[in-house]
C-alpha cells in the first residue's frame, strides 16, 4: 500500500512569499504582486504530479534531493503539505507552465504516486 499524502486546504503566507520571490525573477515586482493576489483568490484544482512536471518541462528530482527528502519525511510524519502554486502555460506561444511554489512537493508526490492528483492553485499570466 502506498503512502497517503496529506494536503493543507490552502497555502500559507510563506508559500505565497516563495511564489513572489520566484516570480520576480521572471517578471516585474508589480506583475508578481498581481499574480500572487490572483493566486490567493484562485479556486483549488487537482492535477497529477506527472502532468505538472511535463507541462512545466521540469525534470523529476531524485528522492535524495534535500528538499524532496524533507517533504517525504513530512509525509511519513503525517504532516500536511502546501498546495502547489502555478501560472498557466500558453500553447500558442510555446510557454510552459510555471511552478511558482511547490516544485519539490510535486517531486515528492510523484515518488509516492505519480498519478494521484495534488491540490493546486493556478492563474493565467494575463489574468
Amino acid at each position: 500500500m502506498s503512502k497517503q499524502v496529506k494536503w493543507r486546504s490552502a497555502p500559507k503566507g510563506r508559500d505565497y512569499d516563495g511564489a513572489k520571490n520566484y516570480l520576480t525573477l521572471l517578471g516585474s515586482e508589480s506583475e508578481a504582486d498581481r499574480l500572487v493576489r490572483h493566486l490567493k483568490q484562485a479556486a483549488p484544482i487537482e492535477r497529477a504530479p506527472k502532468d505538472l512536471l511535463r507541462a512545466a518541462a521540469l525534470p523529476l528530482l531524485p528522492v535524495d534531493d534535500p528538499r524532496v527528502r524533507q517533504d517525504l519525511k513530512h509525509v511519513d510524519a503525517g504532516k500536511a503539505l502546501a498546495p502547489i502554486l502555478l501560472v498557466r502555460g500558453d500553447l500558442k506561444n510555446s510557454r510552459h507552465l510555471v511552478v511558482a511554489d511547490g516544485y519539490h512537493r510535486i517531486c515528492a508526490s510523484y515518488h509516492i504516486d505519480e498519478d494521484r492528483p495534488v491540490p493546486c492553485r493556478i492563474v493565467d499570466l494575463e489574468s
